[in-house]
C-alpha cells in the first residue's frame, strides 16, 4: 500500500498525517512515479497553514517538488517510459511514496545529477532561473540584494548571479550564514538581525542603489526593498516568509524612482512544456559545469515531515533539504 501525508485541517507542523493512501493506475497524459527523493519548500508551508489555499479543498496531500522512476504511464504519454529517472515541479501531492503526475511536468534527470540533487533543486533552482534570466535579466555589472541569500533559493542564486558577473548583497540572520551566503558567491553580507540592510546597502553601493532585489521575505523586508532600489529598479516578491505585505498605494513606486514591481510564481513561467524544458535544461547545464553547486545540508524522512517542517519555520535549515522515500 502507498503511503502518504494527508492534512485535514490547516495549522501547525502537527495537523501533517502519515497515512495509507490508494492511487489507483495513470490515465490519459499521467504517468505514475515512485519518488526516492522528494524537496522539502516553503510554499509548502503557506499550504499546510492555509495562507495559500489547496486547489481542490481539504484534504490534500502537500509538496510540489519530487524525483524518482516512472512506474507507468497511460495513454498518449511518449516523451517519458517506465523506467526512466524523473524529477518534476508540478501540482500538490508530492509527499508520497507514490503519486500520478501530469507526464508534460516530468523532466529526465541527466546521468550526472543524483535523484537527491534532483529533488533538492527542481523548484528552488527553476525559481533562480527564471528570477536571474527573465523577471530581471541579471547581466555583469549589474548588483543585486537577494534577501535570505542562505536560504536554499538564495544559496543557488547567489552562486549563479555571481557567475554572471553581477555583484551579489545578500540578507541574512547571522554570521554562520553570512558566511555560508559568501562562501556561494555573495560578494556583500548583511546580518539583519543586528544591521539596517537599508543603510548597509546605501553604503555598500556608494549611494546608487542596486539594479533588483529578490524578496521572498516579505512583510519584514517591505518598505525597505524598495529603499535599496536605484531609479528604475526592480522588486521581485516571489515569496513572504515573515507574512504578506499590506497593501500599499502604488504611487509609492514614481516617488522612489519610478520602480518596477512585480509578483512572480515558478509556475506562471513554466506553464508552458517548452518554457519547462528550456528552465530545467539551464539549470542542469549549470549545476553540471560546476558554476552552480546544490548543497543537501538536511534529509528527513518522509514520515518525520512535521519535524521538517518546525525546522523550516524555525530558520534552523540552511541551503536544500530533502525528504528520503
Amino acid at each position: 500500500m502507498n503511503r502518504a501525508m494527508l492534512v485535514y485541517e490547516t495549522g501547525g507542523p502537527e495537523v501533517l498525517r502519515w497515512e495509507e493512501v490508494e492511487i489507483g493506475e495513470p490515465g490519459p497524459g499521467e504517468a505514475k512515479v515512485r519518488h526516492t527523493a522528494v524537496g522539502l519548500n516553503f510554499i509548502d508551508v503557506y499550504f499546510r497553514t492555509g495562507l495559500y489555499p489547496a486547489p481542490n479543498g481539504l484534504p490534500f496531500t502537500p509538496g510540489h517538488e519530487g524525483a524518482g522512476t516512472v512506474v507507468a504511464v497511460g495513454a498518449g504519454v511518449d516523451h517519458v517510459k517506465p523506467g526512466d529517472r524523473v524529477a518534476y515541479v508540478g501540482p500538490l501531492g508530492s509527499y508520497s511514496e507514490e503519486r500520478l503526475v501530469p507526464a508534460d511536468r516530468l523532466v529526465k534527470i541527466p546521468a550526472g545529477i543524483d535523484d537527491k540533487t534532483a529533488a533538492a533543486m527542481m523548484l528552488k533552482g527553476m525559481t533562480a532561473r527564471y528570477l536571474l534570466r527573465r523577471t530581471f535579466r541579471v547581466e555583469a555589472g549589474h548588483t543585486i540584494l537577494f534577501h535570505a541569500a542562505a536560504g536554499g533559493v538564495g544559496l543557488i542564486a547567489c552562486q549563479w548571479a555571481n557567475a554572471l558577473g553581477a555583484t551579489v548583497i545578500g540578507t541574512v540572520g547571522s554570521e554562520e550564514k553570512a558566511a555560508l551566503a559568501r562562501a556561494h558567491g555573495a560578494h556583500h553580507t548583511i546580518n539583519y538581525r543586528t544591521e539596517n540592510f537599508v543603510e548597509r546597502v546605501r553604503e555598500i553601493t556608494g549611494g546608487k542603489g542596486v539594479d533588483a532585489v529578490y524578496d521572498s521575505v516579505g512583510k519584514d523586508t517591505f518598505p525597505g526593498s524598495l529603499e535599496c532600489l536605484k531609479p528604475l529598479g526592480m522588486w521581485a516578491l516571489f515569496g513572504q516568509s515573515s507574512g504578506p505585505i499590506p497593501p500599499f498605494d502604488m504611487g509609492l513606486l514614481a516617488q522612489k524612482g519610478s520602480l518596477f514591481a512585480t509578483r512572480p510564481t515558478l509556475f506562471t513561467y513554466v506553464a508552458r512544456r517548452a518554457d519547462l524544458e528550456e528552465t530545467a535544461s539551464d539549470l542542469f547545464d549549470v549545476v553540471a559545469s560546476g558554476a552552480v553547486r546544490i548543497e543537501i545540508n538536511q534529509e528527513y524522512a518522509l514520515a518525520d515531515a512535521a519535524r521538517a517542517h518546525a525546522d523550516l519555520e524555525g530558520r534552523r535549515t540552511t541551503g536544500a533539504s530533502v525528504f528520503i522515500v
